[in-house]
């Protein structure tokens, strides 16, 4: 990443709001309690006196459900980490939103609005997780899991937007861990509760299905004629094959259609509605030059394009210019069960500009069939939450398919092109920041092609997991697969892993040696890594549909 000297009084106003807030409770990052004993369930958290403090501070917690030092069952454990943590966010999310920015200069209040925008949807996935927590069953679970990984996505990157405008110094670094330190905790030990209480699992930290203490992704192991996941309806899959511009909005630059850009047609959809029905955009072929925005509350839309190459949606925010990457996006989405088909996505920005982001999904059930998206560093920002592309064409040079979703790539050509002088190319950077994520990027039966020497990637984050499997690696793929991110930073707990992968680049035998790194060779191990296991998929499409029908 890039850093920039600004002024630190923007970062001493943000710092001292939060630590207003975040060091009431809070000695040396210790949460004080009134004894030294922890309530039994907290003890098995990642935090159990952060755990502890929050659970017992409020005595309205505990008449109902606290019985000889245990909560009456697992279950209602569950939901009381998930109040707590909602609490808490909501406080910062009020405590973000009232900070006076007069003194911030551009970038400063660039890097703050993402803040108030993450955090605000942090509070909107609690809130959901919470109101899911009255079905269990293995879709909701998962649905929830994957809602708290992504509060993780929000809550980190709020602090990356500071850190890209070179906000590091040492007062920042001090300053940072312990003014959101508590919630994050929060957030990590609500998600390991979560986790711990799957409807496979009996008692809380009683797992059968675990392998060195942590839960296995999937146990289930299915076999079909596609990867369709199941969250994509019968109607929106047929819809995906026939190419049926069948829309209820159109956009030409020529005037032959509603509207002549698309960011008016995405307005107009919005006004449709799209709780039970999907909203379909017909982007004719042309060259729209702005950046689109698909916000959080517009769900079921569709953007169908006449090609790639065809329809191009084009812009060149960047890092370097005052965005910050998460801003920078031309194309960015957030409403849930986002579709986009025969689509181009284009940062111009260049190299020299670094951060530059073609396309960013925070959409969960997202679909990119038949896109492409192309820039430099950092194209294709997998975001968060479950995202399916297929048949897509990538370019780029550093980082270029990064972020912390659930994401599966199959049937996709990456192209490495060439860097500016002294750069690596890195075609992922995955961003795991808790080992209870769901999260992970994997490519399947697709071609990497590289013009100069490239590695498969790197670890954005401690729990960093990428899986490139049944893949083409080109011969400009270093030797060594993979490279670290600072030192040994990450690589003894990120998991990257390769799975009969073909091509000049494909041996292993002089791949890196690092603890996390892995040539799986069972195809079992490798099938938790399918679109029906990754994200959950369990039923299948008729035979027939030209997808990959097995590993």
């Amino acid at each position: 990443m890039d850093y920039y000297n600004h002024h630190r009084v923007m970062l001493a106003t943000f710092c001292a709001y939060f630590l207003l807030f975040f060091s009431i409770h809070v000695v040396h990052g210790t949460t004080t309690t009134n004894n030294n004993t922890i309530i039994s369930p907290c003890s098995q958290t990642p935090y159990p006196h952060v755990c502890h403090f929050y659970m017992t501070k409020n005595n309205n917690y505990l008449p109902s459900t606290l019985d000889n030092n245990r909560f009456n069952s697992d279950f209602s454990f569950r939901d009381l980490a998930l109040k707590v943590t909602m609490e808490q966010a909501v406080e910062a999310q009020r405590l973000v939103a009232a900070i006076d920015t007069n003194s911030f200069d551009a970038r400063g209040k660039a890097a703050w609005q993402d803040c108030v925008e993450l955090y605000k949807g942090t509070v909107d996935l609690l809130n959901r997780s919470i109101s899911n927590s009255k079905n269990v069953n293995k879709n909701t679970h998962l649905d929830t899991h994957t809602w708290l990984s992504a509060s993780f996505a929000n809550h980190q990157t709020c602090r990356n937007g500071f850190d890209e405008f070179g906000l590091s110094s040492s007062h920042f670094e001090t300053n940072f861990p312990s003014m959101l330190g508590n919630f994050s905790k929060l957030l990590s030990n609500s998600l390991a509760i979560h986790k711990s209480v799957s409807p496979k699992t009996t008692s809380f930290g009683k797992d059968t299905t675990t392998t060195h203490g942590r839960r296995l992704l999937s146990d289930d192991h299915h076999d079909g004629s596609s990867f369709w996941p199941e969250w994509l309806s019968v109607a929106n899959r047929k819809l995906l094959q026939s190419g049926t511009k069948a829309a209820d909005v159109v956009v030409a630059q020529d005037g032959s259609g509603d509207y002549k850009t698309i960011s008016e047609g995405v307005q107009a959809a919005a006004k449709l509605g799209g709780v039970s029905k999907r909203i379909v955009i017909h982007v004719k072929s042309g060259v729209y030059k702005e950046n689109v925005e698909i916000k959080k509350d517009i769900n079921n839309l569709m953007v169908i394009g006449d090609g790639i190459d065809a329809t191009v949606v084009t812009g060149n925010r960047n890092q370097v210019d005052g965005s910050t990457t998460f801003g920078s996006a031309t194309f960015a989405v957030s409403g849930d069960s986002f579709i986009a088909q025969d689509m181009t996505f284009v940062n111009t920005a260049g190299p020299a500009k670094h951060q530059a982001v073609a396309l960013r999904s925070g959409s969960d059930h997202s679909v990119f069939y038949r896109c492409s998206f192309k820039g430099y560093q950092d194209t294709l920002y997998v975001y968060s939450q479950r995202q399916f592309y297929r048949d897509c064409d990538i370019y780029g040079t550093v980082d270029f398919i990064f972020g912390d979703a659930v994401a599966v790539i199959q049937n996709s050509n990456i192209n490495a092109i060439k860097p500016m002088e002294g750069q690596k190319n890195t075609v992922t950077a995955q961003a795991r920041t808790d080992p209870n994520e769901n999260t992970g990027i994997v490519i399947h039966n697709s071609r990497i092609s590289a013009a100069s020497d490239t590695y498969l990637g790197r670890p954005w984050q401690k729990y960093s997991r990428t899986i490139v499997m049944k893949t083409g690696l080109a011969g400009n793929i270093n030797p060594a697969g993979w490279l670290p991110w600072s030192g040994n930073f990450a690589l003894s707990t990120l998991y990257y892993a390769e799975y009969m992968n073909t091509g000049a680049g494909a041996g292993t035998g002089g791949r890196v040696n690092w603890p996390g790194y892995h040539v799986l060779t069972s195809p079992a191990e490798a099938g938790k890594y399918t679109v029906g296991n990754f994200l959950a998929g369990s039923s299948w499409i008729p035979s027939g549909i030209p997808f990959s029908s097995s590993l």
